[in-house]
C-alpha cells in the first residue's frame, strides 16, 4: 500500500507540472484568462466557478476572430476580419485576449499590462504590428457585440426565510444568497435564446423517483457515509475543484498532447468555452425559473416533502460545500455536458483520452472517453453530496443540447478558402 501511494505521489508530480506548462498563445492566454477571472473584481465573483467560462468564452471569441483575421480558415463568430497573411498571429492573440481582459477587469489592469507586454517583447518585429491591429480588430468587435447582453444586469430574486417544500434556501455553512441570477436572462452566444433547451421539471416529491434520488445522495453523499467507498469518495472531491479551472487544465493539456497550432487551438478552445458558456445560461434560466432545493435542505427537512418514503435526518452535512444557487438542473453537468461533446465533434472519429488533475485531491484521472467523464460527474457530484442524479444528467442533456446545434451553425470550416 505504501509503495502504492508512493508511486501516485510520484506520478502526480510529475504529471501537474507538465500539464500546466506552455504549449502556443492561445494556451498560455487562456492560463492568463482563468487567473485573471480568478483574481478581477467583477460581477461574477470567484467563488462562481462554472460563471468563469462566459468570461472566458469571451476572451476566445476574441482569439478566435483574430486569428481568422490573418489565417482565413474558419467562419468567424462576427463580421469578417481581413489581415494579411502575413501579420503576426501570436500578436493578434495576445493583443485580442490583453483588450478583452482589461475590459472585462480593469482592476487587473496592471498585472494584464505586464504580460501583454512580455509577450509582444518575445515576438519579432516582421508582421507584429498587424498582428496587433488584428487583435485589437477582434476584442473591440466581440466587445461591441456583447454590450447589451445582460452580463451583470440587476435580475432580482427572491426566496423563502424558512425550508419549504421542493424550494431552494440559502445553504449551510455560508448561508450565502442565490449567486448571479442574472445569468438566468442573459444574451447567449449560439443560442436563440437562454430558455432555447429548457429542460423538464425536476421529479415530483411524491414521486419514487424522488425518493431514489433522496435516498440516494442520502447515502451516499454524507460527509460521514459508510456506504461510500474511499474510490467513490475521492471521485466525489476531485469534482469539487473549481470546474472552469480544472475543464482548462485539461484543454491545455489536450492541445499540447495533440500538437496543435493556434489556428486549430483557437477553434478547440471558442468551441469549448463558448459551448459551456451557453450552456451555463440555458442552466442558470431553468435553475431559477424550478428554484429547486439542494440536498442538504431536502434531506434535513425529509418529513416536509410528503413522501413515506423519505426520512429526514436533521443533522446531515455534505460531503463538499453547497453552491450558492438552486440545485436544478446541475451546473456541472450543464458544463461538462456542452464541454466534452465539443471536444467529441471537434475530434469526431480520432481517439483522444483527456486527463485531468485535482488540486482538491491531488491526484490524475485519465478520461478514454467523455462517456467517462460525464459519468464520472454524475457519480461525483452525489458522492460530494451537492446535486441529486437526475439534476446531473438533465444537465448534462441540456449541454449536448447546446453543443450539437452550435456546431451545426459556428466554428464551421470556410468553404472558399
Amino acid at each position: 500500500m505504501k509503495r502504492t501511494l508512493l508511486t501516485l505521489i510520484a506520478a502526480v508530480a510529475v504529471i501537474l507540472p507538465r500539464l500546466a506548462s506552455a504549449q502556443n498563445s492561445v494556451t498560455d492566454w487562456n492560463r492568463i484568462a482563468i487567473t485573471t477571472t480568478l483574481a478581477g473584481n467583477s460581477t461574477m465573483p470567484a467563488n462562481v466557478p462554472n460563471g468563469m467560462a462566459l468570461y472566458v468564452a469571451y476572451v476566445h471569441l476574441a482569439i478566435y476572430d483574430a486569428v481568422n483575421a490573418i489565417q482565413h480558415r474558419y467562419k468567424p463568430f462576427g463580421t469578417r476580419l481581413l489581415y494579411s497573411p502575413g501579420a503576426s498571429v501570436d500578436a493578434a492573440v495576445a493583443t485580442a485576449a490583453y483588450q478583452t481582459l482589461r475590459y472585462y477587469f480593469p482592476d487587473q489592469a496592471d498585472r494584464l499590462t505586464a504580460q501583454y507586454n512580455a509577450a509582444l517583447g518575445l515576438l519579432p518585429e516582421a508582421g507584429k504590428g498587424d498582428g496587433v491591429n488584428a487583435g485589437l480588430a477582434a476584442a473591440d468587435q466581440l466587445i461591441a457585440m456583447r454590450s447589451t447582453d445582460g452580463h451583470g444586469a440587476n435580475v432580482p430574486y427572491t426566496y423563502p426565510a424558512m425550508p419549504t417544500p421542493g424550494v431552494w434556501m440559502p445553504t449551510p455553512a455560508a448561508f450565502a444568497p442565490p449567486v448571479t441570477p442574472w445569468m438566468a436572462r442573459m444574451v447567449p452566444f449560439t443560442m436563440t435564446s437562454a430558455s432555447q433547451f429548457f429542460p423538464g421539471p425536476p421529479p415530483n416529491l411524491a414521486s419514487s423517483e424522488w425518493a431514489d434520488d433522496f435516498n440516494e445522495v442520502k447515502a451516499m453523499g454524507a460527509v460521514d457515509s459508510t456506504a461510500r467507498t474511499p474510490q467513490q469518495t475521492e471521485i466525489g472531491r476531485f469534482t469539487t475543484e473549481n470546474t472552469a479551472v480544472q475543464f482548462a487544465r485539461g484543454l491545455r493539456n489536450l492541445a499540447g498532447a495533440r500538437g496543435l497550432d493556434e489556428g486549430d487551438t483557437a477553434r478547440l478552445f471558442a468551441m469549448a468555452w463558448t459551448t459551456s458558456a451557453d450552456a451555463l445560461i440555458g442552466c442558470w434560466n431553468a435553475k431559477f425559473e424550478y428554484s429547486f432545493w439542494r440536498p442538504v435542505t431536502a434531506i434535513r427537512n425529509g418529513d416536509i416533502d410528503g413522501n413515506s418514503d423519505t426520512v429526514a435526518d436533521p443533522n446531515w452535512t455534505p460531503l463538499g460545500n453547497s453552491p450558492a444557487h438552486p440545485e436544478y438542473p446541475s451546473a456541472h453537468g450543464c458544463f461538462t455536458g456542452a464541454f466534452s461533446t465539443s471536444l467529441q465533434q471537434y475530434f469526431g472519429d480520432q481517439k483522444f483520452t483527456f486527463i485531468m488533475s485535482s488540486t482538491v485531491t491531488n491526484t490524475v484521472r485519465e478520461m478514454h472517453s467523455m462517456r467517462q467523464l460525464r459519468k464520472e460527474v454524475e457519480d461525483g457530484r452525489v458522492y460530494a453530496g451537492i446535486h441529486f442524479r437526475h439534476s446531473v444528467i438533465e444537465g448534462e442533456k441540456l449541454g449536448v443540447k447546446v453543443a450539437e446545434q452550435a456546431f451545426q451553425n459556428y466554428f464551421t470550416p470556410e468553404t472558399n478558402r
